[in-house]
């Protein structure tokens, strides 16, 4: 495994004398990895090949959507349903796919304009739904030319139980990828115009506030900053330049596993959560980690 290390702590994370292992190949840019502990199951996206996909290590994949309106991020709300990112419709959507794989429209425009092209999803502990809305798909390569409504690209809170949507914050250039902290009292979001990560103070009522830069991220390859989630003990696995950028819960720039395609997301999986999958360009990938990660699939019972 091809790694740089900033910081010993580093070696307390990841067992560098491991090879990457590629889970599963052939997609076109992969992207929104969710691991399930019940059904043993990742699922993710595949945005330029305009379809979902289930995979499990005794079956292998599984398409479990064909027409996905290019989608990106996923999330698992408290209730099991994966919440969906569409970047061809603008649309934030949710999907029980042990039912059936109609999808319910949980948003689609903020004050009577269409949102931009939602990108990233997370559910906390109360159910609410937060996401990302740069304009990313609102040009080719990644989505469909059309003109932005929206004056600005920022970060949205969906409440289920009155479908009511919050403008949280709306002075990012590029929002993306973003986690919460391990006890959710802060919400980090990465802006991929300047490959940087800022932080958030959440409120009791779901709202941000004290946001402020948190770190930034060494050019070390092709990519930006992009997908990211936290481990049990708080540090930040982010995708971004060059692979996998790790830092601590104190900020500091731990190391980076150099990856052999572009990485853009990732989730912790496997009984024990130390498998850390990695949705980069044409593949699935999977490393161990020392600490267990948090779970993308919190039940309302936990």
């Amino acid at each position: 495994m091809d790694i740089t290390i900033f910081d010993p702590r580093f070696d307390q994370l990841v067992d560098t004398r491991q090879e990457i292992q590629t889970i599963v190949t052939g997609f076109k840019f992969v992207e929104g990895p969710i691991w399930h502990p019940l059904e043993r199951c990742l699922i993710f996206s595949d945005i330029l090949g305009n379809s979902i996909y289930r995979w499990t290590a005794a079956l292998g994949v599984k398409t479990i959507r064909r027409n996905s309106y290019l989608a990106n991020g996923n999330t698992y709300d408290r209730q099991g349903r994966v919440v969906t990112c569409e970047h061809a419709t603008s649309r934030l959507t949710r999907t029980n796919f042990a039912v059936s794989d109609e999808s319910e429209v949980l948003a689609t425009h903020y004050q009577g304009k269409q949102l931009n092209s939602p990108n990233d999803v997370i559910c906390n502990r109360a159910g609410q739904i937060y996401f990302t809305d740069p304009a990313s798909g609102r040009s080719a390569g990644f989505g469909i030319p059309r003109l932005q409504e929206l004056s600005f690209q920022g970060v949205f809170r969906l409440d289920p139980s009155d479908q009511n949507l919050t403008l949280l914050v709306d002075d990012f250039s590029k929002p993306n990828g973003l986690c919460f902290s391990a006890d959710e009292r802060q919400l980090f979001v990465s802006d991929s115009a300047y490959n940087h990560i800022r932080v958030f103070d959440t409120t009791a009522d779901g709202m941000l506030v004290n946001g402020k830069l948190w770190a930034e991220l060494s050019p070390a390859g092709k990519g930006v900053a992009d997908g990211m989630k936290v481990d049990q003990a708080g540090n930040i696995f982010c995708t971004g330049p060059g692979g996998v950028h790790i830092f601590a819960p104190d900020a500091s720039y731990l190391g980076i596993i150099c990856m052999p395609e572009q990485a853009a997301n990732l989730t912790w999986g496997d009984d024990d959560l130390c498998s850390l999958y990695i949705a980069a360009s044409s593949s699935i990938y999977r490393l161990r980690t020392r600490v267990a990660g948090r779970a993308s699939f919190i039940t309302m019972n936990p």
